[in-house]
């Protein structure tokens, strides 16, 4: 075998490990999912393997939009609304897990500060609305204020009415600027947010999650779940409808979800010109210099 062949097929080895590492990279948010379920596996109805299958499918077509909406300079908003641990963070990383930062960005605002508070209401979301070339994935939105607010007390009920008199024609103002806008509610059963709080209180790892607002909901379900009744009724605009995920079944949620939203934009593969790696330059002067061993992180593993 010439040089060149044991070179390539040096090269075609190292790519098939970097793939599966890409892999590995799903596997451990997989593995971490179920991690305290009695038997290490979910209860979804999708088998394992047809989960990874269909998801890598699917995050090689979000590559082909991401590439449409910067060679258009499309400007996308997503939004992901539903109750606490419904699965729209798991979602949100599966669609940015292979899409490069800069392009598709995530938007998770804290509760506004004092002098958001005195803010009109709108105003530190609209500056996260994308540019052109963009894709704004907003983790919660705007719509905040006819759920949490509106249960919490956290607004005025002339506040929340202004609210959901004024969305309706700010979103289409959106949209007639050029942002495609689509809007998701996450949808489980009472039950299963139980069992996923529950999972979350025996796991140190995901304790965190848990905040006193989160236990608050939990405990005003009821109410939580006129306000979104509510809410689907007064915003679901022929413009920028509501599109409900049932989401249940986390493995099905995010490929029915990621799925639908590639549905929704017209996108097109984009031709790329070939890539070629160029020579680099060797300079017979050039000198590595030594690194110290005290320099290095200690190779436990």
């Amino acid at each position: 075998m010439t040089s060149k062949r044991i070179e390539m097929a040096e090269w075609y080895r190292r790519a098939q490990e970097e793939i599966l590492d890409s892999m590995d990279e799903e596997l451990e948010m997989e593995l971490d999912d179920d991690r305290l379920s009695p038997d290490g596996d979910s209860k979804s109805q999708i088998p394992r393997n047809l989960y990874f299958k269909e998801l890598f499918r699917l995050q090689g077509e979000l590559v082909k939009l991401q590439d449409w909406v910067v060679a258009n300079k499309v400007k996308v908003a997503v939004l992901f609304e539903g109750r606490d641990s419904a699965g729209k963070g798991g979602a949100i990383k599966r669609i940015t897990q292979r899409l490069n930062p800069r392009v598709c960005k995530v938007v998770a605002l804290p509760a506004p500060n004092e002098r958001e508070k005195t803010q009109w209401y709108f105003q530190r979301y609209i500056s996260h609305l994308p540019a052109g070339g963009e894709i704004a994935l907003f983790d919660r939105s705007w719509y905040n204020r006819a759920g949490v607010e509106k249960v919490m007390g956290f607004c005025t009920k002339k506040e929340y009415d202004e609210f959901l008199h004024t969305v309706p024609d700010l979103e289409r103002m959106m949209i007639r600027s050029g942002i495609i806008l689509i809007k998701y509610w996450f949808s489980i059963s009472d039950d299963e947010q139980y069992n996923r709080f529950m999972m979350r209180i025996h796991d140190p790892l995901k304790q965190w999650k848990l905040s006193p607002m989160d236990l608050e909901a939990r405990r005003l379900w009821e109410a939580y779940t006129k306000a979104k009744e509510t809410m689907l009724e007064k915003t679901h605009i022929p413009e920028a409808p509501w599109w409900v995920v049932a989401a249940n079944d986390k493995k099905k949620a995010r490929l029915n979800c990621i799925s639908h939203l590639l549905s929704q934009i017209p996108y097109q593969e984009i031709d790329h010109p070939e890539i070629k790696l160029p020579a680099r330059v060797h300079n017979p002067d050039y000198l590595r210099g030594p690194v110290p061993p005290e320099m290095y992180v200690p190779e436990i593993f």
